[in-house]
């Protein structure tokens, strides 16, 4: 049976017998369940001693049999006492046989990787990762805190103030992870962006539990957004418990596989099988020699979609990287008829898939350590985080990768990077090393920042990547493949001849074939019955039976409410609850209820912008929200309205501009054939001027009879849409043909904006092909006769390529016939006046 209606079989079993006896629901469990992994005992007979064992014998090998790892756990579970080596990680009394005793004991784990105590289980063998984990992006999430305050007026202007939790940097710059060029590279940036790498962050501030503050100050409503909305992904919770949400905390995060509906699906019986939220199998994923065996399949390395667990949300480059994007409709219909069922709380459609995932490459084969766990220093946005470049591996058509500088297209300058070439390593970072290591061939490839690729290696003319899921692919360098005149005409054309393609552009600014793009995220913050004290109603006096009436009444109406996440993971800072599993058992509701809606949805042809780096990019909505705040007592606070920058933010007025925000973005789209060149030379989408189609949204737009006049003829008429006040223009529409900016571009850093005059004018050709069918056929005598030759020889171009050929045609002899003029006029002049002076010469001879 497949996965998928196994899945809706178990949540109807689980329904159904959720009221029978635990021995039956247990056999049950265990006859749902395909037979797993190996069992501990069967190589480990010695683990039958341990107390652990009487429930848990036939639980999975957390690594396979041989593995470092389980010999190095089995060996120290024999010196602590436990020779099933349990207590290793999940500490806990081995000596104990019945569960209470076992798991009540003064440290026991149940999630030995949550960051809470992983410095006891992780961090014994892998202490610089444990070290790192609260200073990574994971952790501290303040791009996306900064992101939100930016929506709400710019609350921390262009400074990444806060954090999930207070966090600072270490006082040595030499215990930053990587090589000795890297740390001095990431100095020199940090020069450059010191609001983006900072040196410390402040604890994020609660959300308002005083509404009345709320009605004085709307933009307190930003925190309970942060609080109940957002953050729910970082690595110190367990987060959202929905389908495809499901995840361990901290290491476990990544490194546990999780299915997407939640169940255990592994052999031991004393793990229920119907209840959602528990791992897949209890097993270690992560590199290539890290095997797990499900169901009698075995996989290396950690699979798409446990990155995609988080990364749904915001860039959606998760989703995006498979093939999917968000809709907000239920088809197609499930085989039993009904709605699609729901992912990360959302539906999606099929889109195409990025040439990575399709070669079988996953997130960790691009993305190292440093990008993931951090350098131990903080980094506060993705650009910021994330130490590769396309180029790093593929190189230019000019350049090999290994003779490209460092930095090349890392600038955060509007000009391409210079040095020497960056050259190879045969050595790796020490922190990499417990990883799998790879034979170097002529040498590791390097990063943009100067450290080592531990899995992409050169061997003589080609690139072997080394995935973790056990592949080896081989591929050429664009260098290579123009020497060996692989590369398409156009590709040649974009990458070599216009060679400033490459010298501003990001690969993936033509190379992405589409975007999610979500524009106008409406956003409603509801306080509904959130009164702490009803206030006496004067129009009941102080009768005390009136005002319990009032009382009851008000206690009737449901209050709005959600889920504090950070105040879960601080949660976990208590002693008493740092073991913890989870947030399930948590009261941390906070007034407000949060509910989102769009406008429209996109993919096709992002738009494009400049990024931190100074390159052009693809840009996709990052938060444009329109915010309607609904008060305690149900009347509305703000409806539809805009927050504004402080003045001068931008390149504004003293007004400021919305504070509505296109994000740069590296959409994970990745394709072989490239955008169109119409896609962006003859688009105004791609200028910033806007989709078209539209029209402003500041005005209330009603929809019944109505008089030639455009005058509604009923009384008792609403608008069938509201206005949205100052969003005069549309959510699409960045930047005028003037060049005044509408809207932000990437707030985190310096460089990032829209196109400016000069570039927009460059890149748009728009009219070229009235250029010259203003004069074909027959406005011009010379256009005419060609013309009438050409239809009555066959030669008139019907096809795309006939076209083609026809304008290259021109073009060449329209530049030999100017360079011909330009060199023969001099060459016939002086021909000519040479003559001409013969002549007179001859002629008065001849007089004489």
């Amino acid at each position: 049976m497949p996965l998928g209606k196994l899945s809706l079989v178990k949540r109807k079993i689980a329904m159904r017998f959720a009221q029978i006896p635990l021995t039956i629901a247990t056999i049950l469990n265990f006859c749902l369940s395909a037979h797993a992994a190996d069992k501990l005992a069967n190589h480990y007979p010695q683990a039958m001693n341990s107390g652990c064992m009487k429930c848990h014998a036939d639980i999975e090998l957390i690594r396979e049999p041989g593995s470092e790892m389980l010999e190095r756990i089995m060996t120290e579970g024999e010196a602590m006492g436990d020779p099933a080596g349990c207590i290793v990680c999940h500490g806990g009394d081995p000596k104990a046989t019945e569960k209470e005793a076992a798991h009540t004991f003064e440290k026991f784990y149940p999630d030995p990787g949550s960051p809470w105590v992983n410095q006891n289980t992780c961090g014994k063998c892998h202490p610089k990762h444990v070290d790192v984990q609260w200073r990574s992006l994971m952790m501290t999430e303040a791009g996306k805190i900064q992101g939100v305050c930016w929506a709400f007026g710019g609350l921390t202007g262009y400074e990444h103030l806060w954090a999930n939790y207070a966090v600072e940097n270490p006082e040595n710059p030499l215990d930053r992870l990587g090589t000795d060029v890297y740390r001095k590279y990431m100095e020199r940036l940090k020069k450059m962006e010191p609001n983006v790498w900072v040196d410390r962050h402040l604890p994020l501030p609660d959300a308002p539990t005083d509404i009345s503050k709320v009605k004085e100050d709307p933009t307190l409503a930003a925190f309970t957004y942060i609080r109940t909305e957002c953050q729910r992904c970082h690595h110190a919770v367990k987060g959202r418990q929905e389908r495809g949400d499901f995840r361990g905390m901290g290491c476990s995060s990544c490194h546990v596989p999780y299915g997407n509906e939640g169940f255990y699906e592994g052999a031991d019986a004393s793990v229920s099988h119907i209840d959602a939220g528990h791992c897949l199998v209890h097993s270690i994923q992560g590199t290539r020699e890290a095997k797990v065996t499900v169901h009698e399949k075995t996989y290396s390395g950690i699979p798409v979609e446990t990155c995609t667990t988080c990364h749904d949300r915001g860039k959606r480059i998760g989703v995006s990287f498979q093939g999917l994007m968000e809709t907000p409709y239920e088809a197609p219909f499930a085989a039993d008829g009904g709605p699609q069922p729901k992912l990360h709380t959302k539906h999606y459609i099929a889109m195409e898939q990025d040439i990575h995932y399709l070669k079988g490459m996953t997130c960790q084969d691009c993305h190292t350590s440093t990008d993931v766990h951090s350098d131990g220093f903080l980094a506060a946005a993705n650009l910021a985080a994330v130490q590769i470049e396309c180029a790093d591996c593929h190189g230019t058509p000019d350049q090999f990768p290994w003779d490209l500088p460092l930095g090349f297209m890392d600038e955060y300058e509007e000009k391409p990077a210079e040095g020497p070439a960056r050259g190879l390593t045969t050595k790796l970072n020490e922190h990499t090393l417990q990883g799998t290591v790879y034979e170097p061939k002529d040498g590791y490839l390097l990063t943009a920042r100067g450290n080592p690729y531990g899995n992409v290696v050169k061997d003589g003319n080609e690139i072997i990547v080394h995935t973790a899921n056990g592949k080896d692919l081989r591929t050429k360098s664009l260098k290579q493949l123009k020497k060996e005149n692989l590369i398409s005409e156009r590709g040649l054309v974009s990458m070599s001849t216009v060679k400033s393609h490459m010298n501003r552009m990001e690969c993936y600014t033509c190379h992405a074939s589409w975007a999610p793009q979500c524009y106008g995220c409406h956003v409603k913050i509801d306080y509904t019955g959130n009164k702490e004290c009803p206030e006496p109603n004067p129009e009941v006096g102080n009768d005390p039976e009136l005002q319990a009436i009032k009382l009851v009444l008000n206690e009737a109406v449901e209050k709005k409410q959600n889920f504090d996440w950070v105040a879960a993971g601080r949660k976990h800072q208590e002693p008493e609850h740092a073991a913890d599993r989870g947030e399930s058992t948590y009261d941390l509701m906070i007034p407000g209820k949060i509910s989102e809606q769009r406008s429209y949805l996109r993919w096709e042809n992002p738009m494009l912008g400049v990024n931190g780096e100074g390159r052009i990019t693809p840009l996709a909505p990052g938060c444009q929200p329109s915010v309607t705040i609904i008060g305690a007592d149900g009347e509305p606070i703000l409806v539809n309205h805009i927050f504004k920058t402080k003045g001068g933010a931008e390149g504004s007025g003293e007004d400021g501009t919305l504070a509505l925000d296109m994000s740069p973005t590296q959409p994970h789209t990745m394709t072989k054939n490239a955008r169109s060149c119409e896609s962006c030379h003859a688009s105004d989408k791609a200028l910033g001027y806007g989709i078209g189609g539209t029209r402003p949204l500041d005005k209330d737009i009603y929809v019944d009879l109505e008089t030639i006049d455009k005058e509604i003829i009923p009384n008792r008429t609403w608008p069938q849409l509201n206005a949205i006040p100052n969003m005069d223009t549309d959510w699409s529409r960045i930047v005028t043909e003037d060049g005044q900016p509408l809207m932000t571009v990437g707030h985190h850093f310096k460089l990032s904006r829209a196109l400016n005059n000069e570039e927009r004018a460059k890149m748009n050709r728009a009219g070229t092909c009235t250029a010259c069918h203003k004069e074909i056929p027959t406005e011009s005598l010379a256009t005419s006769l060609l013309h009438h030759v050409a239809k009555y020889t066959g030669q008139i171009p019907v096809t795309a390529d006939q076209h083609a050929g026809l304008v290259h045609k021109i073009v060449l002899f329209s530049a030999w016939g100017q360079l011909a003029i330009a060199f023969c006029t001099p060459i016939v002049g002086i021909i000519g006046f040479t003559w001409w002076r013969r002549r007179k010469k001859n002629d008065k001879g001849e007089v004489e």
